[in-house]
Order: structure tokens, then sequence, then C-alpha cells
């Protein structure tokens, strides 16, 4: 009832391949979360998308859920993603003001992890970073920085402002919050062994912009090596060639700061591309550097192109982990 754009895939006549995925995200993390949901018309994208969740945020390794929970707030307060910004905070709440379990591994201080995170969203020499956690720590969080630079980018344009259905008013937040990071919480018991969720994707290569996981559990490397090559041949075969190339090419010279409240940056670029990509150049183009200047117009304008869609989930899962993973590079420097 919350996605929008691309229609849900309901859980009782969902295919197996998505009905897999619905399980374990049911049974690990507790609900049927609307930002993996989601991605269920592309049913090798949506397991992309639940391996990064599941192997960053619910495997249990050297960093401790609110250490996590901080990075994700830090992060989607960067991208200024309201949905995920409401989740989170609730999340980190629950685990620090209210006392609830967290397993106390080697970083107990979530706010550091959040100051890490919020110094480090840009690239460097651009604004003053803090070292942060030590390299032992470094590979999980910022798997989880990149877990949410992309999501909060697909969740700005297939979901609301805020987790709730429309028509809702926003004031029942504050008898759903509690109960949905409850649910959480309560899923997933701590000894759920790292990795198991990798056997849902191929076997990948790690790719050299993702050199930062080689640090961390092998698991992780294992979950975004084999996400991202998912992801990229999502990209291959929905998004022009012309315009991946745009869209990377602007990337690396992207210094990690929102471009602002004006599109004007986006008009010029789109001159390097066939008129007929042009439409999907803009929407590449926004969603990685300003998925919040994203309108319905510029969804339509795609969907008038091609109506499929699994399409419009790849296009937006490809631009999203091309931005997630540029931002992971410089997040993992020293």
């Amino acid at each position: 009832m919350q996605i929008r754009h691309v229609s849900p895939v309901a859980y009782r006549t969902a295919p197996p391949a998505v009905s897999r995925v619905y399980r374990a995200l049911e049974s690990e993390f507790g609900l049927l979360a609307p930002p993996i949901a989601l991605h269920a018309p592309s049913p090798d994208v949506l397991a992309a998308s639940w391996v990064m969740l599941r192997e960053a945020m619910i495997a249990p390794g050297s960093v401790g859920l609110a250490a996590k929970e901080a990075v994700a707030v830090a992060v989607s307060e960067h991208n200024s993603c309201p949905f995920c910004i409401t989740v989170h905070s609730a999340m980190l709440n629950s685990l620090t003001v209210h006392g609830a379990s967290d397993p106390a591994p080697a970083i107990a201080d979530h706010q550091a992890a959040r100051d890490w995170a919020r110094a480090n969203t840009a690239r460097p020499g651009v604004s003053g970073r803090t070292d942060g956690p030590g390299p032992d720590h470094r590979p999980e969080l910022v798997a989880v920085a990149v877990l949410l630079h992309y999501l909060n980018r697909m969740a700005q344009i297939f979901l609301g402002p805020v987790p709730l259905p429309r028509g809702i008013p926003h004031q029942s937040l504050r008898v759903v919050m509690p109960v949905l990071s409850w649910l959480r919480r309560s899923a997933g018991p701590a000894a759920s062994p790292p990795g198991r969720s990798v056997g849902l994707l191929p076997a990948a290569r790690v790719p050299s912009d993702l050199a930062w996981t080689a640090g961390g559990p092998s698991h992780l490397a294992e979950a975004f090596g084999r996400a991202a090559a998912v992801i990229d041949t999502a990209g291959e075969r929905s998004v022009p060639a012309p315009v991946r190339a745009l869209v990377r090419a602007t990337l690396r010279e992207w210094d990690g700061r929102p471009p602002g409240i004006s599109r004007a940056w986006v008009e010029p670029l789109l001159r390097e591309v066939p008129s007929e990509c042009r439409a999907h150049t803009r929407l590449a183009l926004l969603v990685a550097l300003a998925p919040y200047q994203v309108d319905g117009q510029m969804v339509a304008d795609v969907r008038a192109a091609d109506a499929a869609d699994s399409r419009l989930i790849d296009l937006v899962a490809w631009a999203s982990m091309a931005a997630a993973r540029e931002a992971g590079a410089w997040m993992a420097a020293e």
C-alpha cells in the first residue's frame, strides 16, 4: 500500500523467486519491509537488495546494531530521505534511549559511528573528515553506509515520506514506529550465521570499487560483490549504454554534496546523449545525485518509452547503486 510508480507483488501470488525473498525478509527482518519489497517486479534485483540488507544489518559481526543504525540515520539525513530517517531514528531510539537489548561487541559508542558517517559523506578534501572506527570495524560500517545510500534513493522514488499507507494520518507514527522497532529487534536471532543469504545470487568477482570489503568479514565481499554484479546486469538490460556512461562520468566528478534545489545542472548534460535516451538520462542522473528532485512526470516520461515495471526498477536500482558504490569508495578511504 505504500509503494508507488510500480505495481506491488502480493505475497500470496508472488512467483517462487520473489516468495523466497519475502519469507526470508519476514523471518529475519521481522516484517515485509517496503524498501525491499518495492523491488519485487525485478526478482533478481529484489534478491540483491535483500542480500545487502541481510549481510550488512542483520548478520552478526564486530559492530553492534546501535552503531549500524546510527550510521543509517546519518546517511539518510545526508540524503534527505524522510522515510529512512523515520524508520532508522525510531530503531536507534529503541536501542539507546529505551535500553533495548543490543549485543555489545567492539563498537559500543554509537555516537562515534554516527559522527564518522556524518563527516565522511562527501569526497575527501571537500569537508573535514574523522578517522572514526578502526580498520577492523570500518568495512562493516561502510557496508551499512553503501546500503543506505542505495536504499535512500530507492525509497525516495518509490515510497512516500513516512512508513504509513496513503491516507493514514502522520500522528499514527507514534503508535506504529514502536511496534515496527519491536518487530525488527525481535526478529533474526543473534546466532543467525553470516553469509546465509548469499546463495540467492550467483558467484561474482568483487569489483575494484568494492575493495573495501576485503578488510572485513568474508560475507560482506560475497554479498556486495554478487549484488553489484546482479544490479550491473539489470543496468545492461534496461539502461541504454550512453546513459550508463554519462552517469558514471558524472559521478566521478561528484563531490558527494547535494546539488541544490534547482535541476538546471541536468539539462546541459542531456545534450551528450541521443534524444531517445534523454528521459532515461534525466531520471538516472537525478536518482544518482539528487533523488529528492525526481517527480512523477520524470517517471512518466520513462514509462512512456518502456512501460514495464521491471525496467523502471532496474534503471533506478542501477543509478542508486552506482552512486552508493562511489560514496562507499571514499568513505572507506583512510
